[in-house]
């Protein structure tokens, strides 16, 4: 992986690690996720028509997308619902990658080298050790955390997939970043009523535009890295995120550290440069 791809990768997930603080910060999550999803989608619809409209044979790999996300958003509220942050987030990010790595290599036939393959378990097994010490709520939420690693690995897949055919990347980096977006405020507008939403947006506007863009920006630098390396390599760096997200916690919200963080923090980054080796 080119010393860019791998840097601009990092600075993605720190977007991402961004924009879930910004969305923890709230006390309601589904409409702060919304907010964030329609920050993204006007971000990209005035940006839209500066890029050509892209051919008819990447709209299957956008649709497959749109569900595939809507069920994953849906999926973060159940299970924080259900558990701890600190608990279901490592789970449902450490096991993505290890999604991912199975998938790009039985439909892209990607293989990576030893120390790639290094440097993803230690990413995943990192976010893995995350998870160590903090007392599960419920069963179900882990369950419900793992089922969300799957789809994050399918739709990250198809986004790949449809950003390689795209004969502008960033043109379907726009186009999936309005589609699912429309899903998922539809049911927040269904589940809290239009004055609730509409309350939410004039105090929280902030946390639209802020987070759509950081959204938009962390996951449009993925998918570009995605069309220069390895889908499994960029996955798993993009993985690197918990670190930045470990440093908020600490630095912005002042929580206690566990040991288990730490060490988690050194095996992530210690994958992160296995990964730049390969």
């Amino acid at each position: 992986m080119p010393f860019d791809v791998a840097l601009l990768v990092l600075l993605g997930a720190l977007f991402h690690a961004s924009w879930n603080a910004i969305i923890k910060g709230g006390e309601d999550k589904v409409l702060n996720t919304a907010m964030i999803s329609l920050g993204a989608a006007v971000i990209s619809l005035i940006v839209l028509p500066f890029f050509p409209m892209p051919g008819w044979q990447i709209w299957p790999f956008l649709m497959a997308s749109v569900v595939l996300q809507t069920i994953y958003f849906l999926l973060i509220a159940a299970s924080y619902r259900l558990g701890d942050i600190a608990l279901v987030y490592p789970l449902m990010r450490g096991a993505a990658p290890l999604v991912v790595t199975a998938l790009s290599f039985t439909v892209f036939g990607e293989t990576v080298s030893t120390h790639a393959l290094i440097g993803i378990g230690c990413i995943s097994g990192g976010i893995f050790i995350m998870a160590l010490g903090v007392r599960a709520n419920s069963a179900k939420a882990a369950g419900l955390a793992l089922l969300n690693a799957v789809m994050i690995g399918m739709y990250t897949l198809f986004d790949a997939w449809g950003a390689r055919t795209a004969n502008d990347p960033i043109s379907y980096v726009l186009w999936i970043s309005i589609l699912p977006p429309i899903v998922l405020f539809g049911y927040a507008l269904y589940t809290r009523g239009r004055v609730r939403v509409s309350e939410h947006l004039k105090t929280n506007w902030w946390r639209a535009a802020i987070g759509g863009a950081g959204s938009i920006g962390s996951y449009g630098v993925a998918l570009w890295a995605m069309t220069k390396a390895p889908v499994a390599l960029v996955a798993a760096l993009r993985e690197t995120s918990i670190v930045f997200a470990l440093l908020i916690s600490i630095f912005v919200f002042r929580e206690n550290g566990t040991i288990w963080r730490y060490v988690a923090g050194g095996v992530i980054t210690a994958g992160a440069l296995a990964l730049k080796l390969a």
